[in-house]
């Protein structure tokens, strides 16, 4: 009789975008999809950062996926030797994930940083009904062309924003990485205010405010300040761990 193998297996697919031929990867970030969506959602988001140098990989993973699987989907992404910083990105209650795979990691991972953009209420209040569309849509993006994406995407799955962040990622996670927080002034899904208690729970945390942004903030009618946003702060956690500025307007 044999023992069984139970390590975890990728439960993943992940979809990537690379910088242009002739760019060496300046790091490699790791997007996990909130509730309803999958990796595709994020091409333009994948795409952009792609363009300043960086690797994208968006996973396939759903909000009842575990920690376990989560983190073995990301190592296989990353595969043996990826470029550095290794970033891990989460949205809705990817970012919950994010935060509970960051703190559960073993510590000769290569994972360097979290960027958390509009991490789901675990408070159970209800987005929208679930089976109006237009409400969804309004509570996720004002960005017609990510609407008409969502409209026209068949693997995204309509009226999961209402359902309830699984009891797995209701634990406050606190992980001590650097960490970009990203949420809308105007999201109907989660208040500013779970955010801000979030950042003043993490060591070494910056928030950023999209002054009308909604739930779906890294695909928000903003994603060109967002992305910029976030490549800034990749290149300050590229030249130190500790984010000294890069620049400074005066």
């Amino acid at each position: 009789m044999t023992d069984l193998d139970t390590t975890p297996t990728p439960t993943s697919t992940a979809h990537t975008w690379r910088p242009p031929a002739g760019i060496a990867p300046r790091g490699t970030l790791v997007v996990l999809p909130g509730r309803g969506e999958h990796g595709p959602v994020y091409e333009r988001f994948g795409r952009r950062i792609a363009g300043d140098g960086y690797v994208v990989h968006a996973l396939d993973t759903a909000p009842s996926t575990s920690a376990d699987a989560v983190q073995a989907s990301v190592a296989a992404a990353l595969g043996p030797d990826p470029a550095t910083p290794v970033v891990l990105v989460g949205s809705d209650t990817g970012a919950l994930q994010a935060l509970n795979a960051a703190a559960e990691a073993d510590p000769a991972a290569p994972l360097q940083g979290l960027i958390v953009a509009g991490v789901a209420s675990t408070d159970g209040a209800a987005a929208a009904d679930p089976g109006d569309w237009q409400a969804e849509l309004e509570a996720r993006t004002a960005c017609p062309t990510h609407r008409q994406k969502l409209t026209d995407d068949a693997g995204f799955s309509r009226g999961r924003l209402s359902e309830p962040v699984p009891d797995a990622l209701r634990t406050a996670a606190r992980p001590g990485l650097p960490a970009l927080v990203l949420h809308g002034a105007a999201d109907p899904v989660t208040p500013l205010a779970r955010a801000r208690t979030l950042v003043a729970g993490l060591d070494r945390a910056t928030l950023g405010v999209l002054h009308e942004g909604r739930h779906d903030v890294l695909n928000d009618a903003s994603h060109r300040t967002t992305a910029a946003t976030v490549v800034v702060w990749l290149e300050r956690l590229r030249a130190d761990a500790n984010l000294a500025p890069v620049l400074t307007l005066e």
